[in-house]
């Protein structure tokens, strides 16, 4: 006997009846083709379920890698432009610049906190 739920149960064959073994050992066998079947179907099933989800979600990779593309070059024309602004104005702009971006992240955190 099997063990893991193994739904195969062996034939006696030290039973008198030989001339039924062959006709129950066929029976058998085409129950077992069938559930091979049905379990076969249902692994078919899965993988094609596996292949659309695969499919999906490299869709949705593809589509996040455009964004990053595009916001990394948005940000590097932005960077470049407050290189720019800074080495042709002095440090006074930068100085505002500073301030500014402080003054965003206290707003932001008092916001946060209050919630």
């Amino acid at each position: 006997m099997r063990r893991n739920n193994y739904p195969y149960q062996p034939l006696n064959q030290t039973s008198g009846h030989s001339a039924l073994a062959p006709d129950a050992l066929e029976e058998e066998n085409e129950r077992a083709a069938e559930e091979l079947k049905h379990k076969i179907g249902a692994l078919k099933s899965l993988t094609i379920d596996i292949g659309n989800e695969v499919r999906y979600q490299d869709k949705l990779l593809r589509g996040i890698d455009d964004d990053m593309d595009r916001t990394g070059g948005f940000l590097g024309n932005t960077m470049a432009r407050v290189v720019r602004l800074g080495k042709h104005s002095g440090g006074r702009h930068m100085c505002y610049m500073f301030l500014f971006i402080l003054f965003v992240f206290l707003i932001l955190y008092v916001v946060i906190k209050i919630k």
